[in-house]
């Protein structure tokens, strides 16, 4: 039998009691296993202790998933305190992962902060106030929402024209959750878009290199993926990408199922 391949999916830090965990909401560990079709290890947010490089070396791609907490203003420049909370453990670890990950030609998956992550990684910036109600398009759910709630509230975006997303999802718009207060003010130069949101917000990115290996949305493809084509074809997209085609490879035969 052939070994399936094994994706590393990074911990936040979680305060339980008196006690500190690693911690990796299970339905991100659900989606990918079933959908992409691989093994996973969970890679704690401990940088003083673990080396990315060594242990990406045993790895066949890495998923940088949501999390409660932001990107430390610090890391992209910001002048103003932020938004918390904050895991500047993460914020070490998954730099280097994405600087490992281009240096080790290993496929990576960012969803939501890992999207944020992957922008700031490269040198772009990061903005707060994409839930505030007053705007004509609030990118997270009214305040009061319940937790499936916040997960069904939604909003349409393009997708670029000619775009991996585009050939693999098959139509040039698509309606995605939005469950995000931050997100992309000044993109990375070695970023390409992938799609944007009607306000003119960034929502997905692609490595600008025809060979790249790098894939990240703002939205939430673990959501009830079982349910959405656009999530199963999300993920049986990253599954070819782990077993050795990069983006456009895998993408080249169009939708997957």
């Amino acid at each position: 039998m052939t070994d399936r391949p094994l994706i590393g999916v990074i911990c936040c830090k979680r305060r339980i009691g008196v006690d500190t965990f690693q911690a990796v909401a299970e339905r991100y560990l659900d989606a990918m296993i079933r959908f992409a079709e691989v093994d996973a290890v969970l890679l704690p947010s401990l940088p003083e202790v673990q080396d990315a490089r060594r242990v990406l070396r045993r790895l066949d791609g890495v998923l940088l998933t949501g999390s409660p907490s932001n990107v430390e203003p610090a890391r992209y420049g910001g002048v103003a305190p932020g938004v918390g909370p904050f895991d500047r453990g993460r914020d070490a670890v998954a730099m280097g992962l994405i600087a490992e990950s281009l240096e080790q030609d290993k496929p990576l998956l960012g969803i939501c902060r890992g999207f944020q992550e992957i922008n700031v990684a490269f040198g772009g910036s990061l903005r707060p106030d994409l839930g505030a109600a007053e705007r004509d398009l609030a990118h997270h759910a009214p305040e009061g929402a319940d937790f499936d709630g916040m997960f069904e509230y939604r909003h349409t975006v393009d997708l670029t024209p000619g775009g991996v997303l585009n050939t693999v999802l098959g139509g040039p718009r698509i309606e995605v959750n939005s469950v995000h207060y931050q997100g992309v003010e000044r993109l990375a130069r070695d970023l390409t878009v992938e799609a944007v949101s009607s306000d003119g917000i960034v929502e997905a990115v692609r490595l600008d290199d025809p060979n790249g290996k790098l894939l990240a949305v703002q939205w939430h493809p673990e959501w009830r993926a079982e349910a959405n084509p656009i999530s199963l074809n999300l993920y049986r997209l990253f599954g070819r990408m782990v077993r050795g085609a990069n983006l456009a490879e895998a993408a080249r035969s169009g939708p997957i199922g």
